[in-house]
């Protein structure tokens, strides 16, 4: 998860710029996975500055994040920095796993879901939110001129022009959630789309309870 650390010298204004630019629907997006998961504690996968955190409630909540900077805005109790594909827990540490806008900037989606299959208890649930690129191929089109010159600009605004340039490029580096999701030792649970063109896609999987 070592790109995630592209974003830490703008950790104060990550978020705010990421609320303006969903039209303030970032936690309600969150949420419609969060809402799914299991109580109990919680791993948050790529943590940054804790914006999940008020969702949370009523789980206890360990934070993870590969940048220093973006934890010490995250008021989490337990915060540890490390990547998705090396976790530092024990197996079976987890009743759920929860990841934000954190898996197109993973060095390996493949280890990464192993790790988070080993970290669950048997029966828990992962929840996954991230940006890509619409499904059709000409709402895809319209999406990535749209934000070759959105993200940039924005980034611009608050002196982070080549972080959303980044930005910009990485809904192209995975295929659909179906298909990236579907040969990991997780269940693949359900999909579904949420944002303007279903930009946004959120999934839920499953670890198989053998006991």
């Amino acid at each position: 998860m070592s790109n995630g650390t592209v974003f830490k010298d703008i950790a104060d204004r990550y978020d705010r710029l990421n609320a303006i630019l969903s039209l303030g629907q970032d936690q309600k997006w969150r949420n419609t996975v969060v809402s799914k998961l299991p109580h109990g504690t919680l791993l948050d996968l790529g943590a940054g500055t804790g914006a999940a955190n008020p969702i949370f409630s009523p789980r206890s909540i360990v934070a993870i994040d590969p940048a220093i900077e973006m934890l010490e805005f995250n008021d989490a109790p337990s915060r540890v920095v490390s990547v998705g594909e090396s976790l530092p827990f024990a197996d079976e540490t987890f009743d759920a796993v929860f990841s934000a806008y954190v898996f197109r900037n993973l060095d390996s989606v493949e280890s990464t879901m192993e790790e988070i299959a080993r970290v669950l208890k048997p029966g828990g649930m992962a929840g996954i939110v991230d940006l890509g690129r619409p499904s059709g191929a000409v709402t895809s089109k319209i999406h990535r001129a749209g934000t070759s010159v959105v993200l940039p600009l924005a980034g611009l605004s608050i002196g982070a022009r080549e972080e959303y340039v980044y930005l910009h490029h990485t809904p192209d580096k995975h295929p659909p959630p179906e298909q990236l999701l579907a040969h990991t030792p997780l269940a693949l649970v359900d999909t579904w789309r949420l944002g303007p063109m279903g930009f946004v896609w959120a999934a839920l999987l499953q670890k198989p309870d053998d006991r």
